[in-house]
């Protein structure tokens, strides 16, 4: 798809627009309800889809199919963000009503890192075709670990912060408590950052690590970098709501690290198979509608899978009853 720079202006002005209109709406600090994440949440998957039949009728089926696939991938992989975001969350014990505020500026400085990391991305691929193997390889390694992890069914319910951001808190230093959306603040003559800031700051560089898996997935299904920086966009802005949205359904997702697993696997040997192509090896390569249908098949079959799992365990909690709990959760109760 050949994009004019022209074009490529245009969409970070009209996405910027979007951004200004949701700080706007949501500049005063106030606890998001379930209508107003849901309201907003459709608001944005409408503009997703209005964008991809926008492409469809400017660029043709190949395009807008790329872009629907990657939307929906990265839409899926960002869920996952959301389990460390709740960590997050907890561990800076951010008031309810500043934490929609907080994933507004966190997602912003995740987009602008996610940007650096597509355009690095395009360049390389356009240079180094062979870089396919290694991104295929590094998804099918991914999803095998995934699968791991899930298997162990060990909940790591900690989070520690990343090296650049302790050396911040080193250098700067960090007021004991918050002082409303502020993210600086004079203490004893010196100006040191809020734990509103460094929350903000967890939540971008923290989502860079997760780019690191869903950046080469999204470019197993396009090469484009116009439509893997505007999927990427879709996902991320969205990702606010549906924070507020699904966050008690999050718990009940249990099958999610499977489904994720098989995506990453699916479209690392997509990869794979591309880089042979390329290598002129002649293997049959993955459609763009195959990729899309399995998935959404995967999503839809683990949602179903996941639920009904979580019914099921909490019908045998309730079954279990308090009686048959420890001596100690006898006398509390």
């Amino acid at each position: 798809m050949d994009v004019s720079l022209t074009l490529w202006v245009l969409t970070i002005v009209g996405l910027a627009a979007l951004i200004a209109v949701d700080f706007f709406i949501g500049r005063k600090p106030h606890d998001v309800s379930i209508k107003e994440a849901g309201i907003w949440t459709i608001v944005w998957i409408v503009l997703a889809a209005l964008f991809g039949l926008g492409l469809l009728v400017f660029a043709g089926g190949q395009p807008s199919g790329e872009f629907f696939a990657g939307f929906i991938t990265e839409k899926s992989l960002s869920v996952d963000n959301l389990f460390v975001f709740v960590l997050i969350m907890a561990k800076f014990a951010v008031p309810s009503q500043y934490q929609q505020r907080v994933l507004l500026i966190g997602v912003l400085i995740a987009l602008v890192l996610r940007a650096i990391f597509i355009a690095a991305g395009a360049a390389i691929l356009a240079s180094f075709a062979w870089v396919f193997y290694i991104f295929g390889a590094f998804l099918i390694y991914t999803a095998w670990k995934l699968i791991q992890e899930a298997r162990a069914d060990e909940e790591d319910e900690d989070w520690e912060e990343n090296k650049l951001l302790k050396a911040a808190e080193r250098r700067f230093g960090v007021a004991d408590r918050y002082h409303g959306t502020k993210l600086w603040i004079q203490e004893n003559g010196k100006r040191v950052m809020t734990p509103m800031l460094v929350v903000m700051l967890a939540i971008g560089t923290t989502d860079v690590l997760f780019a690191l898996d869903s950046i080469p997935a999204i470019f197993g299904l396009t090469q484009d970098p116009y439509i893997v920086f505007t999927a990427n966009a879709f996902a991320l802005m969205g990702l606010r709501q549906l924070y507020f949205l699904i966050g008690g359904l999050l718990r009940k997702l249990v099958h999610l690290s499977y489904g994720l697993s098989i995506i990453l696997g699916f479209i690392g040997v997509k990869l794979v198979l591309h880089a042979l192509h390329e290598s002129g090896v002649h293997v049959p390569e993955i459609s763009i509608p195959v990729s899309l249908g399995v998935i959404c098949l995967v999503l839809i079959v683990t949602t179903i899978t996941s639920l009904r799992a979580s019914k099921k365990q909490a019908a045998a909690e309730a079954a279990q009853g308090p009686n048959e709990g420890s001596p100690k959760d006898s006398i509390e109760a």
